[in-house]
C-alpha cells in the first residue's frame, strides 16, 4: 500500500534531509512537500528526482504562519488524498535572533560549552512580532497553524482501522520556564521560540489522550545542534568560521551535536519505522550522533504533566474558536 506523507518545512534542511532518507527507505511513499516558499520548493523536489527518478514529490503551498493559508492547503490536501498515514511538523521560525556575545564567549570556555550550544539556556533571545491574523508570529507559525491543520486534516488521519502518525520537530531549547499559561503566545516575553517548543511538546500529550482511540498517535523529537539555515542567521559568518571547528571538536564529547541535517533527521526517520503503540507519548525522542559519526535514537522524558497540557489544549481550542470566527467576520465583511 502507498503511504502517504506530508512534511511541513521540506524545502532545506532537516524537512528535505528527512524526504531523502524516506525515499531511501521506502520508494513506493507519496510525498508531498507543503513549503511556503514555492520556487525552493521546486528546487528541493527537482534535487530529490535527481536521485530517485521514480519517486512521487508533490508539492503543496503553506504558509502556517496564516491561518488563510493553512485553511486553504487543507481543502487542497483532502482534495488529493483519501488519508494520510504521517504529518511531519517540521516548519518552524526563529526571526530577529539576539545573541549575548559575552556570554558567548565567556561559554566557550567553560566547562558549561555544551550545555550552552546544546540548549541555547542563557544565550539566546528573540524579538517577535504580530502577523496579519493578530497572533504572535513564532507562536502562529511554530505551533498554532501545525494545531489548525491538523484539525482541518482530522477526516485524513482518523479513519476508521487506520493509524496515522503526526512528528513534531520540537527542540532542547523546549523549557517549562520560558512558558507561561497566561500568555500562551509569548507576546511578553523574550523567547518565543523555547516558549511555541514547549508548547508543541504539550500539545503532543495531549492529542495523544485525545486521538489515540481514533487511531491517530503523536510524538515530538529533538535534532540536536544541526546547522540550518535557521541556525546560520543567528550569528554573523565570520563568527561561525570561527566555532564551527570547535563544535567539531565538542562533537568528540558529547552526542548531542548532530551539526548536519541529514543526522538532524535521525529521530524523524526512526519514527517512521516504529509501531506507533509502542511509542511512549511522555518522551521526546532525540537525534544523536557519536564522536564516529554513529547516528542514533534516544528517549528522554519530558518535562509536562497531563493536567497542564489538557489546560494548554483547552486554550488552544478557544482560541481556535476565536480565529476562526474573526475569520468569517473578515470573509462576510469582504
Amino acid at each position: 500500500m502507498e503511504k502517504v506523507v506530508v512534511v511541513t518545512g521540506a524545502n532545506s534542511g532537516i524537512g528535505l534531509a528527512l524526504c531523502e532518507r524516506l525515499l531511501m527507505e521506502d520508494r513506493h511513499l507519496r510525498l508531498c512537500l507543503a513549503c511556503r516558499n514555492m520556487q525552493r520548493a521546486e528546487a528541493a523536489r527537482s534535487a530529490l528526482l535527481a536521485s530517485h527518478a521514480d519517486a512521487r514529490v508533490d508539492l503543496l503551498h503553506l504558509d502556517v504562519g496564516s491561518v488563510r493559508s493553512v485553511l486553504t492547503a487543507a481543502e487542497e490536501i483532502r482534495s488529493r488524498y483519501n488519508e494520510i498515514d504521517f504529518l511531519y511538523l517540521n516548519a518552524g521560525i526563529m526571526p530577529n535572533p539576539q545573541v549575548n556575545l559575552k556570554a558567548l564567549f565567556r561559554g566557550l570556555f567553560s566547562r558549561k560549552v555544551i550545555h550552552m550550544f546544546a540548549t541555547a539556556e542563557g544565550l539566546l533571545t528573540q524579538r517577535d512580532l504580530l502577523n496579519s491574523d493578530g497572533l504572535q508570529e513564532v507562536f502562529a507559525t511554530n505551533l498554532f497553524g501545525h494545531f489548525i491543520l491538523i484539525q482541518e486534516l482530522e477526516p485524513l488521519l482518523c479513519r476508521a482501522g487506520h493509524r496515522s502518525r503526526v512528528v513534531w520537530t520540537s527542540s532542547s531549547n523546549a523549557r517549562r520556564s520560558a512558558f507561561s499559561m497566561e500568555d500562551i503566545q509569548h507576546g511578553n516575553g523574550t523567547e518565543p521560540y523555547s516558549s511555541s517548543k514547549y508548547a508543541s511538546d504539550m500539545l503532543s500529550l495531549a492529542l495523544n489522550r485525545h486521538k489515540n482511540n481514533q487511531g491517530l498517535f503523536s510524538s515530538v523529537i529533538c535534532p540536536g545542534l544541526v546547522m540550518t539555515n535557521l541556525t546560520y542567521g543567528i550569528l554573523p559568518s565570520f563568527l561561525w568560521s570561527l566555532i564551527m571547528p570547535i563544535m567539531y571538536l565538542i562533537r568528540l564529547f558529547t552526542n548531542t551535536f548532530t551539526l548536519t541535517p541529514y543526522n538532524g533527521a535521525e529521530a524523524l526517520h526512526w519514527l517512521f519505522l516504529q509501531k506507533p503503540e509502542s511509542l511512549d507519548p511522555r518522551v521526546k525522542y532525540h537525534s544523536l550522533t557519536s564522536g564516529f559519526g554513529t547516528n542514533y535514537t534516544q528517549p528522554q522524558k519530558m518535562d509536562i504533566d497531563e493536567e497542564m497540557s489538557e489546560v494548554f489544549y483547552s486554550k488552544l481550542l478557544e482560541l481556535e474558536n476565536t480565529v476562526r470566527r474573526r475569520l468569517s467576520e473578515t470573509n462576510s465583511k469582504e
